[in-house]
């Protein structure tokens, strides 16, 4: 599956615009503040109907007009597809509604549609996922595990409404209005989905700690560099769980939620022992997240036989040379990939005829070149 274009409408800094893709590379280029992140936002926004930007979707919408849409043109092998996000500012609502289609039917939910393309961005706003809380890096790791097992997506969507409904009845015990008769039955749903959740997630980090590793490595992040998945709970059955449950449920019903699990656990980006969210520089941060994508990126082409579009935002300016050409040489050996940069010369080969060029003026898309 691969991008061919991508069709804009008063999205961001764009009242009207288009652009097509390269099979391989494409390189996006122009002044800074013309419009080339708004670019990758739309086309990440246009495969998954979520921003990687911000959750406010107001934001989305061009100023001053009351809708936006984004339309995604696709192909596999000779079958073509269209997946189209559109959305606007009702009267009173707090986000914009939206309406989401693949092939021109009405779907829910893009990231469950078969023909939608597996995508992976990198952008300075997503420093967050190394610098950032808990709760992005988990998540991020729920989406990856998704994206390599999709069917253990279900396991994650049963915790947390077992979970939610653990919290609600100690809610109403806690004023008074509920029994802690069903208690135990909550706890041992909620350990069984538990245990499953945090299987899963292992077996995720033990296939992308290595690739994580000799990555980061290769693009310059010194010292021993590694991922570790940090489970809350240390039971190894449900009734162990349920005895963790127990043990913190005074707690648990003095704050009216369930404290203990795995929507509390940790994935850690460790340099010689150390998280990198408290000691490493913004640079080590921005090399550890691109070697976090890079290793996502192998590890779904050997489980799935699927490389992801790669989305890449002012990645060229703080490598050096060689890690430019490392870079770019792996980006080119498989997959599509869409590079934004401010200067052509960061991005080796861009002159290539095999590379795909767009030069971006304020809210204009021209296409500069089409790979051969």
């Amino acid at each position: 599956m691969r991008v061919l274009g991508v069709e804009l409408r008063d999205f961001r800094t764009y009242a009207r615009a288009e652009a097509s893709f390269g099979e391989g590379l494409t390189v996006v280029h122009g002044p800074n503040g013309a419009g080339k992140s708004n670019l990758l936002e739309a086309l990440y926004f246009g495969c998954t109907a979520r921003s990687p930007r911000t959750r406010n979707e107001r934001e989305l919408i061009r100023f001053g007009a009351q809708a936006a849409r984004v339309l995604v043109r696709l192909a596999d092998g000779d079958r073509r597809h269209e997946l189209s996000v559109a959305f606007g500012t009702g009267a009173g609502a707090d986000q914009p509604a939206k309406r989401m289609t693949a092939d021109g039917a009405p779907v829910e939910r893009l990231l469950e549609i078969p023909q939608r393309p597996l995508v992976s961005v990198f952008l300075p706003d997503r420093l967050e996922l190394i610098k950032g809380p808990p709760a992005a890096r988990r998540a991020h790791l729920d989406q990856v595990l998704a994206a390599i097992w999709p069917p253990r997506a279900a396991h994650r969507r049963e915790y947390s409404r077992v979970l939610a409904q653990r919290n609600a009845l100690l809610a109403r015990i806690r004023s008074g209005r509920g029994s802690r008769e069903t208690l135990p039955t909550w706890d041992r749903e909620l350990a069984q989905s538990a245990l499953e959740l945090s299987r899963h997630r292992s077996e995720a980090i033990g296939l992308l700690a290595e690739p994580f590793s000799s990555r980061a490595a290769q693009l310059g992040l010194s010292g021993e560099v590694r991922l570790e998945y940090r489970p809350r709970s240390r039971a190894q059955d449900v009734e162990g769980f349920c005895q963790e449950l127990q043990e913190r449920l005074a707690g648990d019903l003095e704050r009216g939620f369930t404290a203990h699990g795995p929507h509390r656990d940790e994935l850690a980006i460790l340099r010689d022992g150390r998280e990198l969210r408290s000691y490493g520089s913004q640079g080590e941060s921005r090399l550890a997240l691109l070697a976090l994508l890079l290793a996502e990126r192998a590890v779904l082409a050997a489980e799935r036989g699927r490389i992801p579009l790669m989305l890449l935002d002012d990645v060229m300016s703080e490598l050096d040379g060689e890690r430019r050409e490392l870079l770019a040489q792996e980006l080119r050996s498989a997959g599509q990939s869409v590079i934004a940069t401010t200067d052509l010369s960061y991005v080796p080969g861009s002159g290539d005829s095999s590379v795909a060029r767009l030069r971006i003026s304020p809210g204009a898309i021209l296409q500069e070149a089409i790979a051969a």
